[in-house]
């Protein structure tokens, strides 16, 4: 899935209780995460006309940081932060695992290439795949793509935030105004 698609979801694990701002941006991000592998793909950019080209992306994305092991080091980091510890921790390891859960329906390339996830890695090399994946840009990924931002702009309005606030308080703020003068409150 994209990782839009991650943080909308992540986003909508954040809000199954009334957390504080900081334990609503932990869960979000333990929801997204995951994907910082995938920040080897700009070395391989950079790299691709060396004479041996570096294959970061394509060796380390969703393997080093899609498995249990990091799920804990996340989910650890979130109790350590958190000021609700507890419940902020615990949804942020199911916010990180419907991740993983994401990218096995519907990360498939356009060629058909599938994404597999190495969960017990670096214990095991034992990969899970799901034949039935669905492509990057497929109608599924989209329709749950707009779901979730129907449901967040819902909750924006009802509860008076937004996924904005994790990055400005002020915009977080005029869109919710916006919200409850267009639909009232």
């Amino acid at each position: 899935m994209s990782p839009v698609t991650h943080f909308f979801i992540s986003r909508l694990t954040a809000n199954a209780d009334k957390l504080e701002k900081r334990d609503r941006a932990l869960v979000t991000i333990a929801g997204v995460i995951p994907d910082i592998d995938g920040l080897g793909i700009i070395a391989d950019i950079f790299m691709r006309n060396a004479n041996e080209p570096f294959k970061w992306y394509q060796q380390f994305h969703h393997v080093l940081t899609h498995n249990l092991a990091f799920s804990l080091i996340v989910t650890i980091a979130v109790f350590s932060f958190a000021k609700k510890r507890t419940l902020a921790a615990l949804l942020a390891f199911a916010s990180f695992h419907l991740h993983l859960l994401g990218d096995l329906a519907g990360s498939a390339g356009p060629e058909g290439s599938l994404w597999s996830i190495p969960y017990f890695w670096p214990l095991s090399n034992v990969e899970f795949t799901w034949s039935g994946q669905w492509e990057l840009n497929a109608w599924q990924n989209i329709v749950i793509t707009a779901i979730a931002i129907g449901i967040l702009i819902f909750l924006s309005w009802r509860r008076g935030y937004s996924p904005l606030e994790i990055f400005s308080t002020k915009a977080d703020k005029a869109f919710v105004e916006v919200l409850r003068r267009r639909f009232g409150f």
